[in-house]
C-alpha cells in the first residue's frame, strides 16, 4: 500500500511540474510584447504585438492592439545618443506607429538642428540649411517612403556611417516623419494648402576623439522679471551656456528658504541637454500656493562633466495684497476704535 501511495504522489508531482503556469506561457509566446506608448493627445492601453509574416519589406512590421484610432501617429524614441568611432557604421531603430487611418503614406527626412543663442528654445530645425554640426551626411535609410495600415508599427533602420576622416565632436540632427492629413472623407487636403504633420526623433552623434567639453550655469531668475508676487506657484528659469563642441546634460537641485533661513522647498532637477555653442533656459515651477514674505532660491547645478557644480541664487517677495490689505484694514479699525474709546471715556470723565 505504501509503495502505491508513493508512486501516485510522484506521478502527480511530475504532472504538476510539467504543466507551466498560464502567465509563463503567455510570456514565452509573446516575447515581442512591448509597453504602452504615450503621445501628446492620448495614451494607448497595454499593447500586444504580432510580428508580420516574412516579406520583402525593408523595415520590420508589427501589429499593435489597444486604441489604434487615436487620430495621430507616434514616433520614437524622442532622442538617441550614440558614440561612434571614425570609420564605423552603426544601425539604430526609429519606430512609426499609424493611429490615423488605413493605408497611410509616411516620408522620412533628415534635418540639422541647432541650439539657441538667447535660450528661447532647446533646438531649432534648420530646414534645407546645414547646421554648425551637420549630421545630414552621416544618416541614411534603405528607402525614404513607406505605407502603413491602421494599427501597424514600423521599425525603421537608421544607418549611421562616420567617415574615417571625421572630426571628433558632436553632430546633431533630427529624423523627421511626415504625412499629409486627410479630410473626414479620406481625401487628401487641398493642394493649395496641404496640412503636413511632422514628428521628429532627435539624434545626438558623438564622434570619438579629442573634443571640447565646456559650459557653466549663468544665472537663475524669476520668469517674467517680477520681484513681487501675490501667490504661488513661482516660475523660475535656470540659464545654462554650453561653450564646447559637444552637448552636455546638466542636472542638480533647488533649495528654497524663507526670511528666517528655514528650508521650505526642495526641487530635484533631472538631466536636460544643451547643444554646443548655445544657451538654454531650464524652466522650473515651485508649486506652492500660500506664501508670504521674502524667499531665496539656491540652485546647485552639476555641469554634466568632471563633477563641477555651479551655485546661483535669486530672491523674491510674496505679498498677497488682499490678505495684507485686510490685515492693515483690521489693524486700522482696531487702533481707531481704541482711540475713539479712550477719547469718549476721557470726555465722560471731564463731563462728570
Amino acid at each position: 500500500m505504501t509503495t502505491g501511495v508513493r508512486t501516485l504522489t510522484v506521478a502527480c508531482l511530475s504532472i504538476l511540474l510539467a504543466t507551466p503556469l498560464s502567465g509563463e506561457v503567455f510570456a514565452q509566446q509573446n516575447s515581442n510584447e512591448i509597453t504602452s506608448t504615450t503621445s501628446a493627445t492620448t495614451t494607448e492601453s497595454v499593447l500586444a504585438v504580432e510580428p508580420e509574416a516574412e516579406s520583402e519589406l525593408w523595415y520590420k512590421s508589427e501589429r499593435i492592439f489597444g486604441r489604434i484610432d487615436a487620430g495621430d501617429f507616434v514616433v520614437g524614441p524622442g532622442r538617441t545618443e550614440i558614440e561612434v568611432a571614425p570609420g564605423e557604421t552603426v544601425i539604430q531603430e526609429v519606430t512609426v506607429t499609424n493611429r490615423i487611418s488605413g493605408d497611410r503614406s509616411f516620408l522620412l527626412e533628415v534635418e540639422d538642428i541647432t541650439g539657441s543663442r538667447d535660450g528661447s528654445s532647446a533646438v531649432s530645425l534648420m530646414g534645407a540649411e546645414r547646421g554648425p554640426y551637420s549630421i545630414k551626411d552621416y544618416i541614411s535609410f534603405p528607402e525614404t517612403e513607406l505605407n502603413l495600415d491602421l494599427g501597424e508599427r514600423a521599425r525603421i533602420p537608421v544607418i549611421i556611417t562616420v567617415p574615417p576622416d571625421a572630426e571628433p565632436g558632436g553632430y546633431y540632427g533630427s529624423v523627421l516623419v511626415s504625412t499629409i492629413r486627410t479630410n473626414e472623407d479620406g481625401a487628401a487636403a487641398a493642394p493649395r494648402s496641404p496640412i503636413i504633420a511632422r514628428v521628429g526623433s532627435l539624434f545626438f552623434l558623438r564622434v570619438l576623439g579629442d573634443a571640447v567639453t565646456e559650459g557653466r550655469t549663468q544665472s537663475i531668475s524669476v520668469l517674467g522679471d517680477k520681484w513681487w508676487h501675490e501667490s504661488g506657484p513661482i516660475e523660475l528659469g535656470i540659464l545654462y551656456e554650453n561653450t564646447g563642441s559637444i552637448h552636455v546634460n546638466p542636472y542638480g537641485e533647488l533649495s528654497i528658504t524663507n526670511m528666517f533661513g528655514e528650508e521650505v522647498g526642495f526641487v530635484e532637477l533631472e538631466p536636460w541637454f544643451v547643444l554646443p555653442n548655445s544657451l538654454r533656459v531650464r524652466e522650473v515651477v515651485w508649486d506652492r500656493e500660500f506664501l508670504l514674505g521674502r524667499y531665496e532660491v539656491t540652485a546647485r547645478i552639476n555641469r554634466g562633466y568632471d563633477d563641477i557644480v555651479d551655485e546661483v541664487t535669486v530672491a523674491f517677495w510674496v505679498l498677497p495684497w488682499k490678505i495684507v490689505g485686510g490685515l492693515f484694514l483690521g489693524l486700522f479699525i482696531i487702533i481707531f476704535g481704541i482711540r475713539a474709546f479712550f477719547r469718549t471715556f476721557e470726555f465722560k470723565r471731564k463731563g462728570a
